[in-house]
């Protein structure tokens, strides 16, 4: 079959559009909002604080039963709640752009007492801020449908592709995804010099509309076997399963690992934009140089990950992406060493995203073989949370160190945060408990 059959199967193309619905709420309530904030003068500590925003990215697992064992009266288990799921996010990104983010009166008179000596501890610039609550509370809500969605849509992708079909199937999904990251980061920092972040964020829900048009073209998957009926069967089956298929050793061995993998590349992008404008570039060089040039690097490195994944398999693709990621980390240190430069801004951009793209089309597809496809929702829900950790947790006091280090420091050090999940794999790939591998009867990437 030639490559461009497989890429217009009508599973493939629907995955792509969900991937692009997937991706648009992401950066509204991380990396663009760190560019709202940074207009609206927040501070770097506050900025950093707002990566807690993304905090139902790492506590998803906690509802995602809800979804494997009920159904809405309408389109079915997966497509239903889909449905639903994605006019409540249009909504929720619409309240957020009519919600501005400062001018509420200092957060010291708007918080409980109890409260203003912890804000004084974490920075003493922090009770006086006037970042807007509702803001905060509309970006948390946003978050929270968007992890919902990603949950149904990762179980529509495991449940409507073959085994063979993963590999190219979570490069396709990555492809819609990062087209997405491009439209609501680089297209909307752009837009915001030009426009405004309220008009910018409104814009945006019509992303989401994209994706309900995919989900009402889809198919609901057919899944053999019953769905969960009880807490037991929702909850506790699935994780007996998911252990007692791979062993308690090696299942720890693969959410510890997942923890890591990206725990350096997410570090460092928890202060990526309030870097950039520390060094002076403005909207439009951030949005034209670090996200659309950026997208593009992207995208190659997604088709590059893509032709690995079937070249070489998944296991070998995650070692190759994860050494260029953390090297690519570390130049970000050496970014103010250049001055004020465009060129060695996308340099380094572009070795980032081409890095991280091979390395996430490859984590993509290793975590769906982690899978049954019987409790997808749920345990694809624990996999990906353990990933949001390093975004959220861990993130959330990234603007504290960068503060404190400097920013050659903080990003060296990201880079060296990344030699435990290296370590980590490669002791999976010496261990057979670890079979990862996607045997496919799809072409190699690159033929006609």
């Amino acid at each position: 079959m030639k490559i461009w059959k497989v890429l217009l199967q009508r599973n493939m193309f629907i995955n792509f559009v969900l991937g692009f619905s997937s991706g648009i709420p992401l950066l509204l309530t991380s990396k663009t909002l760190q560019g709202w904030l940074s207009d609206a003068n927040m501070g770097l500590t506050v900025i950093g604080l707002a990566a807690l925003i993304g905090l139902p990215y790492t506590l998803k697992f906690l509802w995602a039963p809800i979804f494997d064992r009920f159904s809405l009266p309408f389109l079915g288990r997966r497509r239903g709640w889909l449905l639903a799921i994605q006019a409540a996010l249009a909504g929720a990104i619409l309240f957020v752009a009519a919600t501005p983010p400062g001018k509420a009166g200092p957060l010291a008179a708007r918080v409980p007492e109890f409260l203003v000596g912890f804000l004084a501890w974490l920075s003493k610039d922090l009770p006086l801020t006037e970042l807007s609550l509702t803001l905060i509370g509309g970006c948390f809500l946003v978050s929270f449908l968007s992890a919902s969605q990603d949950i149904v849509v990762d179980a529509f992708r495991r449940e409507s592709l073959r085994d063979e079909e993963l590999g190219m199937g979570s490069t396709v999904y990555i492809y819609g995804y990062r087209i997405a990251l491009w439209v609501s980061g680089g297209l909307a920092f752009i837009l915001a010099d030009k426009l405004s972040w309220p008009v910018v964020y409104a814009a945006m829900a019509g992303g989401i509309a994209i994706g309900m048009i995919a989900t009402l073209m889809a198919e609901e998957p057919k899944i053999t076997g019953t769905k969960p009926r009880t807490f037991n069967e929702s909850v506790t089956v699935p994780l007996k399963e998911f252990f007692g298929r791979k062993g308690v050793l090696s299942a720890l061995t693969v959410l510890v690992f997942i923890l890591l993998y990206k725990l350096g590349d997410t570090l460092a992008g928890a202060v990526a934009v309030k870097f950039y404008k520390d060094l002076h570039y403005s909207n439009a060089e951030i949005g034209t140089i670090a996200k659309t040039f950026g997208f593009a690097s992207a995208m190659v490195g997604s088709f590059i990950g893509g032709a690995m994944i079937l070249k070489i398999g998944i296991r070998y693709v995650l070692l190759v992406g994860g050494i260029l990621q953390a090297f690519s980390t570390g130049c970000l240190a050496l970014l103010p060493s250049f001055g004020h430069s465009e060129l060695a801004l996308a340099w380094v951009i572009g070795f980032e995203d081409v890095s991280a793209a091979i390395g996430t089309a490859a984590f993509a597809a290793f975590m769906a073989t982690q899978t049954n496809k019987q409790y997808t929702a749920f345990q694809y829900a624990i996999l990906t949370s353990i990933m949001g950790v390093p975004r959220t947790l861990l993130a959330a006091p990234a603007g504290i160190w960068a503060e404190s280090l400097g920013y050659e420091a903080y990003f060296t050090i990201c880079m060296v945060v990344a030699a435990p999940g290296l370590l980590l794999l490669l002791l999976m790939l010496r261990s057979s408990h670890f079979q990862t591998e996607v045997k496919s009867d799809a072409p190699a990437l690159g033929k006609a």
